[in-house]
């Protein structure tokens, strides 16, 4: 079965890749119009996913991923659409020249050609997936989770109906429908027709596609991130950011998980931390300090455990930490982060500079949330993943992303001497 859709794939980004701007907007717009008036089946569909999810004792914070309504395929829509906006980095000349020899040589962004994406509990990815690649000219292969199969199918084939429409092949965007984990395997070795391979999920599956993949894999989507508040912080600001950060969506992988605060104002701060927390739910695990500090306030405070600090919550949890200082701050994030998204609430430039400078992250904070690591908050439009690598790929990975190079040499029949 993948054999055939690998081929499938591959012929039809050869076709994708001639399309003009134009011809790939056209597309992008039938397909917003398309999910739309289509919403009913992919809701209808949903809804059978979320009924067996709930069965099955999914959490809280998948089942928020995993979730649509109207409001959200509408958003999903107006996504796409925001892409046609988009300048279209295919055939953009990034740089060249006229060389000594008479060669005028110039670097183009082409397409990379089939990009496979295995994912979970976010039926999001599909069209986000979707509307990116074509946008470039690639095909997309999707391999989502077995939480969501119904709503991706409904989802792909309310794409595919568009394409077609479009006079486009179907096969520029395919789904993997089986929830058969064996055929994740197999699509970690079609190095033949796959390009590039994006998993978005959890730190299982970004193992297995690092140590399995035989094609080039972009890893990142796992965001254990940091807010440090630095002695110089005000305070009301402060908690306006880390409330933010951790409750306006605790599911996603830009949410804070880990509060490191600077000792000299752990007293009068961790008190006006409780009471703002309590507001909005969440539960504290804090280290032995900051516990005996925020034991009397109002909110749920719990000994934080080491693997704590090593993981996502993707709930209302956040673990508490003090520090001496930056130097312990930066240590901290070192040690424990995922290089997603950190930031430090400060009045101090020294500090701040530092802390840009010295923590190694896709993306890197002054006073502002976490939660501003998105393709669409960047400007990009809708994201195919957030890499927290340093090859190819970094951080929101938006049009150009999805883009390679090459290098074209035009001549008057010249010859190397």
């Amino acid at each position: 079965m993948l054999e055939q859709m690998g081929q499938a794939a591959k012929a039809a980004s050869y076709q994708m890749a001639l399309l003009s701007s134009r011809e790939k907007n056209r597309v992008l717009e039938k397909i917003a119009d398309y999910l739309e008036a289509n919403a009913e089946e992919i809701l209808l569909a949903n809804e059978q996913d979320l009924l067996e999810a709930r069965r099955n004792g999914l959490s809280d914070a998948l089942l928020d991923r995993l979730a649509l309504n109207p409001q959200r395929l509408h958003a999903i829509a107006s996504d796409v659409r925001q892409v046609c906006h988009l300048a279209d980095p295919v055939g953009q000349v990034i740089d060249g020249g006229l060389l000594e020899s008479g060669l005028r040589i110039e670097r183009r962004r082409v397409p990379l050609g089939v990009v496979g994406v295995i994912y979970e509990a976010r039926p999001n990815v599909t069209v986000d997936v979707a509307s990116l690649c074509l946008k470039t000219g690639n095909a997309a292969i999707l391999r989502g989770g077995k939480e969501t199969w119904r709503t991706n199918a409904a989802t792909v084939k309310v794409i595919q109906r568009a394409l077609e429409e479009c006079g486009l092949p179907a096969a520029a965007v395919q789904a993997i429908e089986s929830p058969d984990r064996a055929l994740v395997n197999e699509m970690l070795r079609m190095d033949k027709y796959i390009d590039m391979l994006i998993p978005r999920g959890g730190a299982g599956l970004h193992k297995l596609c690092r140590e399995q993949s035989t094609i080039p894999v972009i890893t990142g989507g796992i965001g254990v991130c940091h807010i440090f508040v630095d002695e110089s912080a005000e305070f009301a600001p402060a908690l306006s950011i880390i409330t933010n950060a951790k409750t306006q969506r605790p599911s996603t992988c830009n949410t804070v998980e880990t509060l490191l605060v600077h000792e000299a104002i752990a007293e009068r701060f961790l008190p006006e931390l409780s009471q703002a927390m309590h507001a909005r739910g969440v539960t504290l695990h804090a280290d032995e300090r900051a516990l005996a500090l925020l034991a009397g306030g109002p909110a749920n405070v719990v000994a934080v455990k080491a693997e704590e600090l090593d993981d996502e919550w993707l709930s209302l949890d956040l673990n508490v930490k003090l520090v001496a200082g930056i130097d312990g701050a930066i240590a901290h994030i070192r040690a424990h982060g995922t290089q997603h998204s950190d930031a430090i609430l400060t009045r101090t430039l020294r500090h701040a500079d530092r802390f840009v400078n010295e923590v190694d992250s896709s993306a890197v904070y002054v006073n502002a949330s976490t939660r501003f690591t998105d393709g669409a908050q960047f400007g990009l439009g809708a994201e195919v993943a957030v890499s927290t690598q340093k090859l190819h790929a970094r951080g929101p990975m938006g049009l150009e992303a999805l883009t390679t190079y090459k290098w074209i040499g035009y001549g008057d029949d010249t010859i190397r001497a």
